[in-house]
């Protein structure tokens, strides 16, 4: 499975409700296994630039792609482009590319990255 990870800023904060509903036409795309669009709720102590999250899980590249490829996702970008001041994307293959730790180990502060989740 691959896990697409989106994050925005906005360049004027009064936009962000349009970022969000320019970029909700996403869900409609029909490749995704999973996809959400979100504001983010701003409460790291280290930082709080990100305005939106999209998340979404493809069960492979060709999907992704396909779903990179769509009319919508194409409109969407039309729509937010001139809105956004940053946009970071990260893509990664759960199968291979992932390290975790269990939530038992985590929670004991055993975990591969302590009991903080990093940072």
């Amino acid at each position: 499975m691959i896990r697409h990870i989106v994050l925005f800023s906005a360049k004027d904060q009064a936009h962000i409700d349009q970022i969000i509903e320019g970029l909700s036409l996403l869900t409609t795309i029909p490749h995704a296994r999973r996809l959400e669009v979100a504001r983010n709720r701003k409460t790291d102590q280290l930082g709080n630039e990100i305005d939106v999250v999209v998340y979404g899980e493809f069960d492979n590249e060709t999907e992704l792609a396909a779903y990179k490829a769509h009319d919508l996702y194409q409109e969407s970008v039309r729509r937010v482009r001139s809105l956004r001041e940053l946009r970071f994307a990260a893509d990664y293959n759960v199968a291979t590319d992932a390290r975790f730790a269990s939530t038992a180990a985590v929670s004991q502060g055993s975990g591969r990255f302590g009991s903080t989740g990093g940072g």
